[in-house]
C-alpha cells in the first residue's frame, strides 16, 4: 500500500489532485471547510481555456495603467490601502511581465495548458459529467475596428506559434451566429478548442462524488490546524483528528496564510472577482469575452453570468462590488439581462504567483509537505493535469511534463 496523503482543499485543484493519488494506490483523504467546489472554482467563468496558452501579464500600457489607475473600467478595481501590502508582489509581477521574460514563461505556462483537455475528458467521463460539459470553444467579440485587428493578429501569432485553432468572424458573421445580440460589433474570434462547462462548482462536485466512490474519504475540517508530527503531518477534521506521512495544501488563495504559519514567504496575492447570474432575454449561444468592455458573458444553468475582472484587495476585505454593475450595464448593451438572479453578488479570489506559474512540488524545508497552488485564473483548466503533475512526483513516477519550472524552490 502506497502511503497515505491529506490533501488540504476542495477546489477544482485539490479535488484533480486528490482523485489522482487515489487513482494511483494511495489511501487519501480531502480536507476542507465546505463541500468541494464551492469557492474559487464555484466563481469562474466555466471554461476549459485550451487557448490560453500565455498567461496574464501585469499591463504595461500607460494608457491603460491611467484607466486602471482611475478605476474607469469593469475590467480592474482596487484598494489603496491594500497596495502597500501587495507592492513587493505587484512589482516583482511587473517585472515578469516583460516580454522577453513573459515569452519564457509562457513556454512553461503552455506545456501544462497543453494537457488540459486530455487530462479533464477520463475525468468526465468516470463522473459522469458530459451534460454539463460542450465542446464548442467560445468567442472573443470586439466593438471597435482597431481592437478587432489587434486581437486577430494576436490570434494568429498564437495559432503558429502554439497550434492552438480559431475561425475569424467579421461582422455579417457573428451576428448571424449570435442572434441575440442588440448592436453590431465589429467582429470577433473563435476559438475552437475550448470546453465549456454550465455549472463549474457541479464538474467539482462530481469529481469529488467520483473520488468518494473511489475510496476517498472526504471530510470537514480546518486546514489551519496543519501540524507536524514524528512520522508526518495532522489535520484536524469533523470526524477527529487524521494523520498521514504526506500533507498537500491546494487551497488556492487560502494557501499564502498556512504558509506564512511555516514558515514561507511566497510573493503571492489575490485578484478578487465578482459574478452573477441574470436572467429574461436571449442569452448567447456560447460564451464569450467582450475583449473592449473587460468582462465574460457565459450561459448557465442559473442564468447568463456575468464575471468581471480582477480587484485587488486583501482577501479578507469587504466586499465591493463597483465593477458588476459596469459589467452589467455594458453586458446588457449586448443582450437582454433585465432579471438578476442573486439577491447580492458572488466574490471570489483567484490565487496569482509573481511570475505568473503554479507552485507545484515538494516544500523546500519539510518533508511529506507539498505544495500545488497559484492558477492564478486558470484553476479550473488546470486542475486535473498538475494534480496528476503532482501525484507523479509524490509516489516517484514518471512526471507528465518537466516540473522544474513549477517548482517551489525557485523562489528560495
Amino acid at each position: 500500500m502506497k502511503p497515505a496523503v491529506i490533501v488540504l482543499g476542495a477546489g477544482m485543484v485539490g479535488v484533480c489532485t486528490a482523485l489522482h493519488l487515489r487513482q494511483r494506490g494511495h489511501e487519501v483523504t480531502l480536507v476542507d471547510r465546505r463541500e468541494p467546489g464551492r469557492e474559487t472554482s464555484y466563481g469562474n467563468a466555466g471554461i476549459v481555456q485550451r487557448e490560453a496558452v500565455e498567461p496574464y501579464a501585469f499591463p504595461r500600457d500607460w494608457a491603460m495603467l491611467a484607466r486602471v489607475a482611475m478605476k474607469r473600467g469593469a475590467d480592474v478595481n482596487y484598494h489603496l490601502g491594500a497596495l502597500p501590502a501587495l507592492a513587493g508582489p505587484l512589482s516583482r509581477y511587473w517585472w515578469h511581465s516583460r516580454p522577453a521574460s513573459h515569452r519564457r514563461i509562457a513556454r512553461d505556462y503552455a506545456r501544462l495548458i497543453e494537457h488540459c483537455l486530455s487530462e479533464h475528458e477520463p475525468l468526465i467521463e468516470q463522473a459522469g459529467a458530459q451534460d454539463l460539459v460542450r465542446q464548442e470553444g467560445y468567442r472573443f467579440v470586439f466593438r471597435a475596428s482597431a481592437s478587432l485587428r489587434e486581437g486577430l493578429a494576436d490570434a494568429r501569432r498564437l495559432a503558429a506559434e502554439y497550434g492552438v485553432r480559431h475561425s475569424e468572424l467579421d461582422a455579417d458573421a457573428l451576428a448571424q451566429a449570435e442572434p441575440g445580440l442588440r448592436q453590431r460589433l465589429s467582429g470577433a474570434i473563435h476559438w475552437l478548442d475550448p470546453w465549456t462547462v454550465s455549472d463549474p462548482g457541479e464538474l467539482v462536485a462530481r469529481y469529488a462524488a467520483l473520488l468518494r466512490e473511489q475510496g476517498a474519504r472526504v471530510l470537514q475540517g480546518d486546514a489551519a490546524s496543519l501540524s507536524a508530527t514524528a512520522t508526518g503531518w495532522r489535520v484536524r477534521t469533523a470526524e477527529g483528528e487524521i494523520d498521514a506521512p504526506h500533507a498537500v495544501v491546494a487551497l488556492g488563495p487560502w494557501s499564502d496564510a498556512l504558509l506564512r504559519t511555516l514558515g514561507y514567504r511566497y510573493p503571492l496575492f489575490v485578484k478578487r472577482g465578482y459574478h452573477r447570474h441574470y436572467t429574461g432575454g436571449e442569452p448567447p449561444r456560447l460564451p464569450m469575452l467582450d475583449a473592449d468592455g473587460g468582462l465574460v458573458i457565459v450561459p448557465m444553468r442559473q442564468g447568463v453570468r456575468i464575471t468581471t475582472g480582477a480587484e485587488f484587495a486583501r482577501i479578507d476585505a469587504p466586499p465591493t462590488p463597483v465593477q458588476l454593475p459596469r459589467a452589467h450595464a455594458l453586458a446588457s448593451e449586448l443582450f437582454e439581462l433585465p432579471r438578476p438572479v442573486e439577491p447580492q453578488p458572488w466574490m471570489g479570489a483567484r490565487p496569482c504567483t509573481a511570475d505568473m506559474l503554479p507552485v507545484i512540488g515538494a516544500a523546500p524545508r519539510h518533508r511529506g509537505l507539498w505544495f500545488n497552488f497559484g492558477h492564478a485564473h486558470q484553476g479550473f483548466t488546470l486542475g486535473p493535469v498538475s494534480g496528476r503533475l503532482l501525484a507523479e512526483l509524490i509516489g516517484g513516477a514518471e512526471p507528465v511534463v518537466d516540473p522544474l519550472p513549477y517548482a517551489p524552490t525557485r523562489f528560495h
